[in-house]
């Protein structure tokens, strides 16, 4: 794919994964929970994560999976307070504060659009401060569909303006980009190195980069190219 930043007026941004390391995200859901939910019911540490690894794959591409208000229910736990124990794993990915302000200076209009709950966006955005970088923010809880969801990127211009042929989407999910190529947005971008602590693999459908800065073009130039 050749990027050519003339033709693009707006950029999509998911957050979990593709601007912020899904380190935090993966401990937190995968070790942090079950352990304190096999302390708080007096299972085995094991016994937690085989029963809280099967509820959470039954809410998969649903609203709920990232709704922490039902999972504190479900729970029977605090997630948000459980979330600040462990908030100093929250990080920024490298590069994205560069792209961000390249994003900015070509006069971009950048919008983080996002599964993620509102209380999580609360926590992520103090601890990160990257929200004045952005336009706006969308959570598909404001539109009433996960991004998994074929019908959000249409919902989507309820909320934000945007032509199709002339936006880029940035994600860590080749399910979230099939459902925006179905809306025809152009310029589909898989980010590989979606959390510090994994090794990184090329998408099979989509241009792959690992850190924003190869979407940067150098001085004196509009395009980049993306190998598939």
């Amino acid at each position: 794919m050749i990027v050519d930043w003339n033709n693009i007026d707006t950029v999509l941004l998911d957050m979990d994964g593709t601007i912020l390391d899904r380190h935090f995200d993966d401990h937190f859901w995968l070790e942090h929970v079950p352990a304190r939910w096999s302390q708080r019911n007096h299972t085995t540490l094991e016994y937690a994560r085989e029963h809280l690894y099967s509820l959470f794959r039954s809410q998969e591409n649903t609203l709920n999976w990232t709704d922490l208000d039902y999972w504190s229910d479900r729970l029977k736990l605090d997630i948000p307070v459980l979330k600040q124990e462990v908030e100093h794993l929250i990080a920024v990915h490298p590069y994205v504060i560069e792209f961000l302000l390249f994003l900015k200076h070509t006069g971009k209009t950048v919008w983080l659009v996002t599964n993620a709950h509102s209380k999580t966006l609360d926590l992520k955005m103090k601890r990160t401060r990257i929200g004045p970088y952005f336009d706006g923010i969308i959570s598909a809880h404001q539109v009433g569909l996960p991004k998994e969801d074929e019908r959000f990127w249409g919902k989507l211009q309820d909320f934000v303006s945007y032509d199709p042929e002339r936006t880029m989407l940035g994600e860590d999910s080749e399910a979230n980009l099939t459902t925006a190529q179905s809306f025809s947005i152009r310029y589909l971008i898989y980010i590989s190195r979606y959390s510090s602590k994994v090794e990184p693999r090329r998408s099979e459908h989509f241009p792959t980069i690992d850190y924003f800065n190869k979407l940067i073009p150098e001085a004196g130039s509009r395009c980049v190219t993306i190998l598939p």
